[in-house]
């Protein structure tokens, strides 16, 4: 028996009688923070660039797989073989110019047909298949992509700069003229159009903002910890102008953060 195998039989046996009681209340509802949870884990470890870290967190999430197909199967739904297959399947119909005869020049010709394929098997829109529950800059990239593959996309980044800029001028006089019930649209718009300035440079929205979060957290962490060192007053009792000297200072002393 494989080991793929053997941790489906693991988790029937959690799932069976004599299991582990936590196991056996879950549902699809109870489990999906922790799908969620596991996925992130895994970006985590791709960003630490952690082979054995990155095979650990994939192995959980696979876990996460593993448990649902096993939920599905106490009740005749479908089986873990019948999630491979159907994914399986899916990959050859959907890669035609590598398990049939088509023919294709470069990835962006792949995707343009990958839609042509989904359309023809049945989706009413380019955009159907969308997780609603994406987060939110995660989800303008991929519906940005999508309509880029029919067609409906600025030629180069020049319209995506000027689009920027336009909105940002938009959101702006939303401010100044106090129309607050307009400020969130604009600001939604202008967040749009960031996420299609950043498609057009081949940086990830999502990822870009995680990393910025990440590198704040680590320098005002280690200003708080400067200030705790100096024995002076505590950082609430700073003024804003001796933070931002502060902030300088962490930036040029900490090159990497």
């Amino acid at each position: 028996m494989n080991d793929l195998y053997r941790l489906v039989d693991v988790m029937k046996r959690l799932r069976g009688k004599n299991g582990c009681p936590w196991d056996i209340e879950q549902t699809h509802e109870t489990l999906k923070p922790y799908l969620l949870e596991e996925a992130y884990e895994v970006l985590n470890a791709i960003d630490m660039k952690d082979d054995k870290e990155l095979m650990e967190e994939l192995g959980d999430l696979l876990l996460q797989i593993v448990f649902h197909a096993q939920l599905a199967a106490e009740v005749g739904r479908f089986t873990i073989d019948d999630v491979a297959r159907t994914i399986v399947k899916k990959l050859e119909r959907r890669h035609p110019h590598v398990f049939g005869e088509v023919k294709v020049e470069g990835p962006e010709e792949v995707l343009k047909n990958w839609e042509k394929i989904k359309r023809d098997e049945g989706k009413r829109s380019t955009l159907d298949g969308i997780p609603k529950d994406l987060p939110a800059l995660l989800k303008a990239r991929r519906v940005q992509e999508k309509v880029k593959r029919v067609g409906f996309d600025w030629d180069t980044i020049d319209g995506a700069f000027e689009k920027l800029v336009e909105e940002i001028n938009e959101l702006k006089d939303a401010v100044e003229k106090r129309k607050m019930n307009d400020v969130e649209e604009e600001f939604g718009d202008m967040l749009f159009s960031i996420v299609n300035v950043s498609r057009f440079l081949a940086i990830d929205a999502e990822d870009s903002l995680r990393k910025t979060i990440h590198k704040f957290i680590k320098r005002f962490q280690y200003i708080e910890e400067k200030i705790k060192r100096s024995g002076k007053k505590s950082l609430e009792h700073h003024t804003l102008e001796e933070l931002d000297i502060l902030w300088e200072k962490v930036k040029d002393e900490r090159k990497e953060m």
